[in-house]
């Protein structure tokens, strides 16, 4: 069995079109996006009196003037992890002035746009004999879990135990906490206590997989600079420290379990593999804000693992 996965893309509708097409293109039987789907930012279209649009888009001022500009501006916007919002004048001056009602369009809009990417996803895939995994992560709202169990050809397996072939897919979206309190995170004790919950689950015997967004503590996988406490990153002889940031509850899990694989994601500029006892961890890392989606491919055959290649589109 061919898995593919990635992770981290983030709002980018070019990274998710990529992840859907490679299963095609890599001849992959399954594909797993494992965590953090979703954008954070919104950028305004602004209807002016001459009928013309105006939006800033990365760093720079656009005015377009008829519907295929306006059209193709909206489709960079997309490809680049922000969500376009048309609105006139008045409503880009409340979002400029009420943070609450900002917080609000920013959840519809992103909810739409998703609702969009499933289907984008279903008429994909439609007639396809390829298992498609697709689960939030940590920095996802809660909101969007609704939306994927209603795709037609999309599987959320978060928080369970799924059979896919001969194999038993172990997957979780949290993570330990972060400086940015997103709203997946628990301390240790209460993840590692949530990740044996889902472990319950398993099948005694099956090669199992762990799809689990966070990587373990210390595993090379999840190596990142180091923040103080309002957010800088800490430098030592002009030079960025770098410190492991993942969990400890993971690795304790992973070492406890020795599962067959684990996937994870998370930390994005740690694209790496591990060994832990008998498990082979893999992070592909991400850049997703430059259209690009990092992958890597697993070819598995019984109770090992036959190769795993980093990949990049």
């Amino acid at each position: 069995m061919r898995i593919y996965y990635a992770g981290d893309i983030h709002g980018s509708e070019k990274c998710w079109r990529k992840f859907l097409n490679a299963a095609e293109f890599y001849e992959a039987d399954v594909l797993v996006l494992g965590g953090d789907l979703t954008g954070k930012a919104l950028v305004p279209v602004v209807a002016r009196g001459d009928g013309s649009w105006a939006a800033h888009v990365l760093g720079r001022d656009e005015v377009v003037r008829d519907e295929e500009a306006l059209a193709e501006l909206e489709k960079r916007v997309r490809f680049n992890g922000f969500y376009p919002y048309r609105c006139d004048e008045a409503e880009y001056a409340r979002l400029a002035d009420d943070p609450e009602h900002r917080d609000r369009v920013i959840g519809e809009v992103m909810q739409a746009e998703l609702r969009r990417w499933v289907e984008i996803a279903d008429a994909k895939l439609s007639g396809s004999s390829v298992r498609c995994l697709v689960m939030p992560g940590n920095d996802d709202e809660f909101e969007i879990d609704a939306i994927l169990d209603s795709a037609e050809r999309l599987e959320n397996p978060d928080g369970g135990v799924v059979r896919v072939g001969d194999y038993q897919v172990v997957s979780c979206a949290w993570a330990n906490p972060t400086p940015w309190d997103s709203p997946r995170e628990l301390p240790e004790d209460e993840l590692e206590a949530k990740l044996e919950g889902i472990a319950a689950a398993l099948e005694p015997g099956v090669p199992a997989i762990f799809n689990l967004h966070c990587p373990p503590f210390d595993s090379g996988l999840d190596m990142a600079p180091q923040l103080t406490e309002d957010l800088r990153v800490v430098r030592k002889g002009g030079e960025q420290v770098i410190v492991p940031v993942g969990s400890k509850a993971v690795r304790r899990v992973i070492e406890r379990h020795q599962p067959l694989l684990g996937l994870h994601g998370h930390i994005h500029e740690s694209r790496a593999a591990a060994t832990i006892g008998r498990t082979l961890c893999l992070n592909p890392g991400s850049v997703y804000s430059e259209g690009v989606v990092d992958g890597v491919l697993v070819d598995l055959d019984g109770d090992r693992v036959v190769r795993h290649q980093f990949v990049q589109g």
